[in-house]
């Protein structure tokens, strides 16, 4: 990213083309590159469906990055659209949004969400949600501040798959402990396991989806040619009030 060339006061089409390459060398990174020989897919899809060997999913993962695009300015992509702001180079701003999004709070939330899957198998699912409420730990895979009624998203993708267990258990389960549904991290757990996919495939899925977004948030930003600067606002104690 140091060496790439600045975002600021560059051609709209110079900029797109290297959104494009920058998607195709996270893919890769993620992935790995093409067999020796063999010419690139031109859908991320498609690429993903011949790593994994699942060319069945491939129209499952199509909806699964469509879904994951874009979903208004959540912290990896605010994270990117400050870093541009900057007039940091494109790859920089995804790298910003990258980051973020591997938090447990965020696009990392499916890798506890195994560790809830593993529980569930071992004690039942009753069991094992009320042992992760009891740790006083966010319930992974579960709620979503913006969707009282339920992650639309989740349930797009969710009435294309069969039910799997203990997944199901572990909803009914939330439901009833917690009041929480299904959200996306939910629905891309149960994609992967539906169709056998590696352990990552929801962090990837999720990844690769949300790249699309943060370069167009990235080049609608870099129009605007000023950094993004909150104020901060002091919430402590007044001196002399202690």
């Amino acid at each position: 990213c140091a060496s790439d060339a600045p975002s600021l006061c560059r051609p709209a089409i110079e900029l797109r083309a290297e959104a494009a390459s920058i998607l195709a060398t996270l893919t890769q990174a993620m992935i790995g590159p093409e067999p020796a020989g063999q010419a690139a897919p031109n859908t991320v899809c498609t690429r993903l469906a011949r790593a994994w060997r699942r060319p069945a999913a491939e129209d499952l993962l199509r909806r699964a990055l469509v879904l994951m695009a874009d979903h208004e300015l959540n912290a990896s992509t605010f994270a990117t659209r400050v870093a541009v702001s900057t007039g940091a180079s494109l790859a920089a701003g995804v790298l910003a949004g990258f980051t973020t999004l591997t938090g447990p709070l965020h696009g990392g939330a499916s890798a506890e969400f195994a560790q809830l899957i593993a529980a569930a198998r071992q004690h039942g699912a009753d069991e094992a949600v009320a042992n992760w409420l009891a740790s006083g730990r966010p319930l992974p895979a579960f709620g979503h501040k913006l969707y009282a009624e339920g992650d639309p998203r989740a349930r797009a993708l969710l009435k294309l798959l069969p039910e799997l267990q203990p997944h199901a258990a572990l909803a009914a389960a939330a439901e009833a402990q917690a009041g929480e549904l299904p959200n996306i991290d939910f629905a891309l757990t149960a994609l992967a396991t539906a169709h056998e996919l590696p352990d990552d495939a929801p962090f990837i899925l999720f990844a690769l989806g949300r790249c699309v977004g943060w370069l167009a948030h990235a080049l609608e930003q870099v129009q605007a040619q000023r950094p993004i600067r909150p104020r901060a606002r002091y919430v402590g104690p007044i001196a002399g009030t202690c």
